[in-house]
């Protein structure tokens, strides 16, 4: 999802674009926010699940995601959105085309955004094999399915906690792994399939198993505002821009152009950011204390903690990056225990406190993904 040197720079504002609402005109969720920001800077922190009310802003916020993000150069006419310089994010025929030597077209492309409906079938999912054509033909007829589409991009799943365990499952190991495969009668089509995978619910509806909200990179938790002016100010700003989209955003524009530009640069800056080894051995610590399973926890909050800091142009994790990330990086992998009334995220703050010798009664805003700037 990177963006080229050579790619030309396509204004937010562009006609080219999707009108939606900005997302720097998004009011409150800042922990939201933040984690999907730092999701884009390193798609291999792997997604975010948003749980919480109806009404919150989860599917405006991640559409405005979309919308603000720099376009990517692709190969012109692939379904895969393929790169013309990375192999790994190139279809089988562009790779071959690559290795020939072949002059390959590019165009600029806002970066996709798929989403998944409720009703999609597998095949719809994964892409569908012509059987008849390639058994009378000898060519692979292979239609591409939304994952291909969502290659290089985001892929959105509104009520992902509804959706069937077995498009869940296919979703988490192409987000993980990067590729899809289809096999039919003897068949294999393999392509790329490297997208940051988000899912939206409401835990009212129903809850994901815990080996499948496992997998999801972090976890947040949205609510309802209360108070009474921040409610007000939500209510304006969409009336204003339900009247008139284009002035809206053309408000919004400077901000959206120096976001754009702050994520890019953290996108470069992510390779030279340095965890000191004590702060990783405190990370696992934490997640020894509050007897995580497995290693994602450990790796996901390193990533994320380094992701924030490019994103705050530093090369040095700090001990508050790591504060500011922990709780979306661990609150969903925790054991719950029916007898215990304390919050999951609160579990994992005194956890932070206890490794890291901090008063529980210390300011905690350090431990709120809240974006700054």
């Amino acid at each position: 999802m990177k963006q080229s040197k050579n790619s030309n720079h396509i204004p937010v504002s562009s006609a080219r674009k999707r009108r939606v609402f900005p997302f720097t005109a998004v009011i409150g969720q800042e922990e939201m926010k933040l984690a999907l920001l730092l999701n884009v800077i390193d798609p291999r922190i792997g997604g975010v699940m948003i749980m919480g009310d109806r009404g919150t802003g989860k599917s405006t916020t991640i559409r405005a995601l979309a919308d603000l993000l720099p376009a990517i150069e692709v190969v012109e006419g692939d379904p895969y959105n393929s790169s013309p310089i990375d192999p790994d994010l190139q279809s089988s025929d562009v790779r071959q085309k690559s290795d020939e030597g072949e002059s390959l077209p590019i165009t600029n492309k806002q970066v996709p955004m798929v989403d998944l409906p409720l009703g999609a079938t597998e095949d719809r999912l994964c892409g569908t094999i012509d059987i008849e054509k390639a058994l009378s033909e000898g060519v692979r007829a292979f239609e591409p399915g939304l994952l291909a589409k969502a290659n290089r991009g985001l892929l959105y799943v509104d009520e992902v906690n509804l959706l069937d365990d077995h498009l869940v499952d296919v979703l988490l190991d192409s987000a993980a792994s990067g590729w899809n495969t289809v096999e039919r009668e003897g068949i294999s089509i393999r392509h790329p399939a490297r997208f940051v995978l988000i899912g939206s619910g409401n835990p009212e509806e129903g809850e994901l198993r815990p080996q499948l909200l496992d997998r999801f990179g972090m976890s947040v938790e949205v609510r309802t505002v209360r108070e009474a002016e921040l409610r007000v100010q939500v209510v304006e700003q969409r009336t204003a821009f339900d009247n008139d989209p284009e002035s809206f955003s053309s408000a919004s524009e400077s901000k959206q152009e120096a976001l754009q530009q702050k994520v890019v640069e953290a996108q470069k800056l992510l390779q030279e950011v340095n965890i000191d080894n004590e702060l990783r051995l405190n990370i696992s610590a934490i997640c020894g204390e509050l007897d995580v399973d497995g290693l994602r926890g450990d790796i996901v909050t390193n990533r994320a903690a380094r992701a924030l800091a490019a994103y705050e142009g530093r090369t040095d994790v700090s001990e508050e990056d790591i504060a500011r990330v922990i709780s979306c990086s661990l609150r969903h992998r925790l054991r719950k225990d029916p007898l215990e009334q304390i919050d999951s995220g609160d579990r994992v703050i005194k956890a932070f406190c206890k490794i890291f010798e901090r008063s529980e009664s210390d300011d905690l805003d350090g431990f709120e993904l809240a974006a700054k700037g």
